[in-house]
């Protein structure tokens, strides 16, 4: 097409040299005129329907290279749909084998029977349902913190029956996927006769099993029995559990026991970390004389694995027996600190409730009530994990006489439900003495008392729980505040009785020791009784508290404000010793700056009557009749003793 191009350029170029020539001529000779015109005329044509047709020809040339064009993009296309295709492709198959490598859980295979019983209606099939339900019933019945991912045979909670098909299907290529590269167990075995008896063996994997025998009407139990070989046989620490919270009574603390000392003799590193807490958690049941013992269990745990949260959690508990309320604070940090970065070795319900709980803990334990209530509130809200949120009631119980709503203590109190338990039952009594005592209400903390004894001492109805055990419990989560309650009405005798028993290095003990002198006006004993318990409390706020209000009472006024200064600020929350700073600058004659501190108590318990009474009095001295009306006015309104009652009505009356 370019040759011709070019031919018809040379052409143009000739003919206008032509038109050229014959005009030249035309204008010497006027008889040639007409010709040329003629001429011109027929070469204008000419040139004309050349034109045209380059034009025909250029369009021509462009719609052939746009076909050219789409052609070259409806291929690309489809060569990108088909490598789309083969991707997806690829992928589904990927994720279909990646999905069968994380297949695990408990298949069971429908069993052989005997053409008779089959007959009768009890099929391979439903032998094998039968199987299901007492395996199911056993996991439910096993409550652990341990992570499911950390066994090596896990079934979590996928126990399922097989049924067969016939050909060849996706299902049935899934499922040998998942044969060839998951981590199922596979569940077979048989029933058979052996004479008038019938017999059930069941296996997993390749091992040889356990056939257990009896008669048709003993079907049941049998069934039961093969459930047992199973779980035991691929489920160790799991059976354990099992058998140390089902069958207490029939000696199955002793067998959970070798298991886990199993375990840790021979078992993977996650297998001998939880053995060591089976070991601990019988210690505390079995060898509860000394809580040093699970102690020293938790610690090999914990020693095995330092991200895992659970035995620091354990041995703050332990402590807490003991009255070590540091170093129970320092565990339970440690606890919250290894919860809070991840799940802490412990399983998502276990992990997610705990650290609400253990945080609750430590804000209770260091005065910081208002959080130890959202904590407590948090916990009880989310799925319970071993009665940790019944835990988490009973602290926010206590929580709410700290922050001297007794009225709404008393309400929670009557609004718990009902239980049986026994150890729900100790701990609940534990809770009630000690918000009675944290309320102020002497009397109800003695009447009390023998109740809680009673309740207490019925732990040793339960295989396994010591008498030396019940003592250390009754000694520390009683004794203190029944002793401090009886030395506040004035039977100082029984105070005595109860406190001398209790251990010297008990951090309630030695604080009570200290109450019980003060209210003796034996000054120089509780200063010395709570200088220890400041030693061994060291960022502990209460002692501070309690010794400041000792030396209140004696009449050492800038002495007490150093103590509640020390409390203040081990524990800026901390309402009471801001309230004490408070009156005992009232009784230095400076209600001024006693202002400044009733303000900032009221931060931390805005409910508290005393607060406003003693509020009002200080607005009274300082010439603010209209102010101390208005703050008398709220402390009306919340709980107070009886002897601030009548304080407030005098304040009144006089001021009114």
């Amino acid at each position: 097409m370019a040759d011709k191009s070019e031919s018809t350029g040379d052409d143009g170029t000739a003919k206008a040299a032509a038109v050229g020539v014959a005009m030249h001529e035309a204008s010497r000779d006027p008889g040639v005129a007409a010709d040329v015109r003629e001429f011109l005329r027929e070469q204008t044509i000419v040139l004309r329907l050349q034109a045209e047709d380059l034009r025909r020809e250029d369009k021509l040339r462009h719609w052939s290279l746009r076909v050219h064009h789409i052609s070259d993009v409806l291929k690309l296309s489809f060569e990108l749909a088909l490598a789309s295709i083969f991707t997806v492709v690829m992928l589904v198959a990927a994720l279909t084998v990646w999905s069968a490598t994380q297949e695990d859980g408990v298949v069971i295979e429908a069993f052989s029977v005997p053409p008779d019983m089959a007959a009768q209606g009890l099929t391979g099939q439903g032998v094998a349902a039968k199987l299901q339900d007492k395996l199911s019933a056993m996991q439910a019945a096993t409550d652990s913190a341990r992570p499911a991912a950390s066994y090596s045979n896990n079934w979590g909670g996928d126990i399922r029956v097989e049924i067969p098909n016939t050909g060849i299907s996706i299902g049935e290529f899934y499922r040998y996927l998942v044969s060839r590269l998951g981590h199922q167990t596979h569940i077979t075995g048989e029933v058979y006769h052996i004479g008038n008896t019938i017999a059930v063996t069941a296996r997993s994997g390749s091992d040889a099993g356990a056939t257990v025998t009896g008669t048709e009407a003993d079907f049941d139990a049998l069934m039961q029995q093969a459930a047992d070989q199973i779980y035991a046989r691929t489920q160790p620490y799991r059976h354990a559990i099992y058998l140390d919270e089902r069958q207490a009574e029939h000696g199955g603390r002793e067998a959970a026991r070798a298991i886990f000392e199993e375990l840790v003799a021979s078992g993977s590193r996650e297998d001998r970390i939880w053995g060591h807490v089976g070991l601990a958690n019988l210690a505390n049941l079995v060898d509860s004389d000394d809580p040093r013992l699970a102690s020293a269990e938790e610690r090999k745990a914990a020693a095995l694995d330092s991200s895992f949260a659970l035995p620091y959690q354990d041995i703050a508990g332990d402590d807490h027996i003991l009255g070590h309320d540091e170093s129970a604070i320092a565990d339970m940090s440690k606890a919250v600190q290894l919860l809070e970065s991840g799940h802490g070795g412990m399983s998502d319900r276990a992990a997610t409730i705990s650290r609400r709980a253990d945080r609750a803990i430590i804000d209770i334990s260091l005065g910081d009530f208002g959080a130890t209530m959202r904590d407590s509130e948090d916990a009880v809200s989310l799925p319970d994990f071993y009665g940790v949120a019944e835990g988490a009631r009973e602290l926010s119980i206590m929580t709410l006489a700290l922050l001297h709503r007794t009225t709404e203590m008393r309400e929670a109190w009557n609004d718990l439900p009902a239980s049986k338990d026994v150890f729900t039952n100790m701990n609940r009594e534990a809770a009630k003495l000690q918000a009675d005592y944290w309320s102020g209400d002497w009397t109800a903390v003695t009447a009390e008392w023998p109740g809680a004894e009673a309740a207490t001492r019925q732990l040793t109805s339960i295989p396994g729980y010591t008498k030396r055990y019940v003592d250390l419990v009754l000694t520390s989560e009683f004794s203190p505040f029944t002793a401090g309650a009886l030395a506040e009405t004035g039977d100082f005798r029984g105070a005595h009785a109860l406190i001398d028993k209790t251990s010297l290095d008990c951090y309630p003990c030695l604080r009570t020791r200290g109450s019980i002198d003060a209210a003796q006006g034996n000054w120089s004993g509780a200063a010395w009784w709570f200088a220890d318990a400041t030693r061994q409390g060291p960022s502990i706020p209460f002692a501070y508290a309690d010794w400041g209000g000792m030396l209140m009472r004696r009449g050492d006024f800038d002495a007490a404000v150093a103590k509640f200064t020390l409390a203040n600020q081990k524990s800026p929350h901390f309402a009471d010793p801001l309230e004490m700073w408070g009156e005992a600058l009232m009784l230095k004659n400076r209600s001024d700056l006693a202002l400044a501190k009733f303000e900032e108590a009221n931060k931390y318990a805005p409910e508290w009557g005393r607060l406003h009474l003693k509020w009002g009095e200080a607005l009274l001295w300082n010439g603010d009749k209209a102010g101390a009306q208005k703050q008398f006015a709220i402390a009306s309104t919340l709980d107070l003793a009886p002897s601030e009652k009548s304080e407030l009505a005098h304040m009144r009356a006089s001021h009114g």
